[in-house]
C-alpha cells in the first residue's frame, strides 16, 4: 500500500488528535478525524456554538494562536481531500480485521473498523475502515465525594468551564471552586471574569510543595508566567485564596446554599476549629484528570496506572495502534500537541514502511521529555487530599448512578470481605450504571483501600440494539 492510499482514523479532534492528523496528512496519509462534538479542538479549544455569534471567543482562551494555526491547517487539509473531518461521531468500538495484503505494516497487524454512533441522539451507525489508528480520547475529571456533593448547584470544575467555553453561560452568581489541580485557576479567573462572584478558591494543595520541585518548574518558564498570570487576575478580581483548605461539606434544600470549607493539617486531616461556613448557590470542584482508555482497553492495549503504555514513537503493545495526549498519561494542551505531533510522523513513516526520521520530531521530543517531568511534578504537588476517605460518612452517596453510599462500601469489605473491586461492584452495583464506574470508581477504589485495575469492556459507550445487531458489514462514511 502507497502512503497516498494509507488510511489513518484518529479518534479525537483536541491537541493531539489534530496535531498528529496534520502531521500524517502532510506526508501522504489519508485521515479520517473521527470526534464527538460539532467542532474540533476537544476540551481545550472548545468553541462557542456558532448560532451564539461571539464576538470576542479569545477572551475565554489560552493558547488562541495555537488554535488559530491548528483551526486554518485543518481547514486547508479537508478543503484538498486529504483530511475527512467527521463530527457529532461517538465512538464505541474499535474491531480489528482481517488486513490487506498490500499493508506495509508487520505481520500479524490487522486492518480496523471503527463504529460509531451518529448525531446528537446517538442513534444512527457509522464506521470508518483504517489500516492504523490513533487513540487520543483524552480524559475526564475526578471527584471525589463529600456529603452534599450531589446538591444541584454542585458541578466539576472542567463542567463549569464548558458551560461558559461552549454556551456562554455560567453556572450561578456566587460560586466557589474547589478541590485541587491547575484547572482550578482558569476556572476560577474565567467566572470572575464573565462576571460571577467567586467566593473562595479552595486548594487542597500546599504551596510549599512546589519548592520541591523547583528545577521540573523553572524549566518550563512559559508556565511558569502562565500560573503567574491568573494569580494576578484572582488577585485583580478580589478572589479569596484558601491554600491547604477543602469543602468537607455542601448544604441545602432543593439546592445549593452554601459549604463548609475547613483547614487540613500536614497529614491530611481536618483542623477542628477551622471549619467556616461560606455562602454560595454554585460550587466547581474537582480533584484532577484521569485518561480515558476504554478504547484502548478493548483492544487489548497494555494500561499501567490507569494510562495507555506507548514507546518513543507513541505506539501502544497492540501492532497499528498509536495512542497521544491524555489517554497517555495527563499533561495539559502543550504536551498533548508533542505527543500528537510525533504520532503522525511515526504512523506517516510506518505506514510507507520505513523508519521515522528522528530530525523531523526532535524539537516535538525534546519538548515532551520537558514537559512529562513539568506534568509528573505537578501530580505530585497535586495530588488529592490524603484522608479525605475521613470526610466521606456512610450516608454519603458515592455511586451516583446506583445511589450506593459509603456505608454500604465500606460494609462490603469489612463485613462481606470483598478484597478487589469486582466484587465491591457485585455487592453493591456500585459501577454498574450508566457510567460503568468512571465516576464513582476512583472514590470506591479509596474507601475499600483496592488497587484500581484496567477493566476490559467490549464497548466504551451504550449503544441501541438496533445498531448492534447491523454492526457486522462496515460501509464507511
Amino acid at each position: 500500500m502507497t502512503a497516498e492510499r494509507a488510511r489513518l482514523a484518529v479518534i479525537g479532534a483536541g491537541p493531539a488528535g489534530l496535531a498528529a492528523a496534520l502531521a500524517a496528512a502532510g506526508r501522504g496519509v489519508r485521515v479520517t478525524l473521527i470526534d464527538s462534538a460539532a467542532r474540533a479542538g476537544g476540551q481545550f479549544y472548545r468553541q462557542p456554538a456558532a448560532g451564539l455569534r461571539a464576538r470576542r471567543p479569545r477572551a475565554l482562551h489560552h493558547g488562541w494562536r495555537t488554535w488559530e494555526r491548528l483551526s486554518r491547517a485543518l481547514a486547508v487539509e479537508v478543503e484538498a481531500g486529504t483530511i475527512t473531518h467527521l463530527t457529532d461521531h461517538h465512538v464505541w468500538l474499535v474491531e480489528r480485521v482481517e488486513r490487506s495484503a498490500a499493508t506495509h505494516l508487520p505481520t500479524g497487524t490487522g486492518g480496523f473498523v471503527v463504529h460509531a454512533l451518529r448525531g446528537p441522539l446517538q442513534e444512527e451507525p457509522g464506521t470508518v475502515r483504517a489500516d492504523a489508528v490513533l487513540l487520543a480520547t483524552g480524559g475526564y475529571e475526578k471527584v471525589l465525594p463529600f456529603p452534599g456533593w450531589t446538591l444541584p448547584g454542585v458541578v466539576t470544575a472542567g463542567g463549569a468551564q464548558a458551560m461558559l467555553k461552549g454556551a456562554l453561560v455560567v453556572p450561578g452568581r456566587t460560586a466557589v471552586v474547589a478541590g485541587t489541580g491547575p484547572l482550578l485557576l482558569p476556572v476560577a479567573t474565567g467566572l470572575a471574569a464573565a462576571g460571577v462572584e467567586i467566593a473562595a478558591l479552595v486548594e487542597s494543595a500546599d504551596p510549599r510543595a512546589f519548592l520541591r520541585h523547583a528545577g521540573a518548574l523553572a524549566a518550563q518558564p512559559g508556565k511558569v508566567v502562565e500560573g503567574a498570570g491568573y494569580a494576578a487576575r484572582l488577585l485583580r478580581h478580589r478572589v479569596p485564596l484558601r491554600t491547604r483548605h477543602a469543602v468537607v461539606e455542601a448544604h441545602g434544600e432543593d439546592r445549593l446554599e452554601a459549604v463548609t470549607v475547613a483547614a487540613l493539617d500536614a497529614e491530611g486531616h481536618v483542623r477542628p476549629g477551622t471549619e467556616r461556613r461560606v455562602p454560595c448557590d454554585t460550587l466547581a470542584v474537582g480533584h484532577g484528570m484521569l485518561p480515558h482508555t476504554d478504547l484502548a482497553d478493548s483492544l487489548g492495549c497494555r494500561v499501567e496506572d490507569v494510562r495507555v503504555h506507548v514507546d518513543e514513537e507513541q505506539r501502544t503493545d497492540v501492532p497499528g495502534v498509536w495512542a497521544a495526549g491524555e489517554t497517555t498519561g495527563v499533561g495539559g494542551a502543550a504536551l498533548s500537541l508533542a505527543e500528537g505531533h510525533i504520532a503522525g510522523h511515526s504512523i506517516a513513516a510506518r505506514l510507507r514502511g520505513t523508519e521515522p526520521d528522528p530530525r523531523e520530531r526532535s524539537a516535538a521530543t525534546r519538548s515532551r521529555t520537558r514537559l512529562r517531568a513539568f506534568s509528573a511534578a505537578l501530580d505530585t504537588v497535586y495530588a488529592p487530599p490524603a484522608r479525605w476517605t475521613e470526610r466521606v460518612t456512610d450516608d454519603t452517596v458515592v455511586c451516583r448512578c446506583e445511589e450506593v453510599t459509603g456505608g454500604a462500601v465500606r460494609a462490603a469489605v469489612d463485613e462481606l470481605g470483598a478484597g478487589d473491586l469486582r466484587t465491591v461492584k457485585l455487592l453493591t452495583r456500585a459501577g454498574m450504571g450508566w457510567c460503568q464506574g468512571r465516576m464513582c470508581e476512583p472514590a470506591v477504589a479509596g474507601l475499600t483501600g483496592c488497587e484500581q485495575t484496567p477493566v476490559r469492556r467490549l464497548l466504551a459507550r451504550p449503544v441501541p440494539l438496533g445498531v448492534l445487531a447491523g454492526a457486522g458489514e462496515p460501509t464507511d462514511d
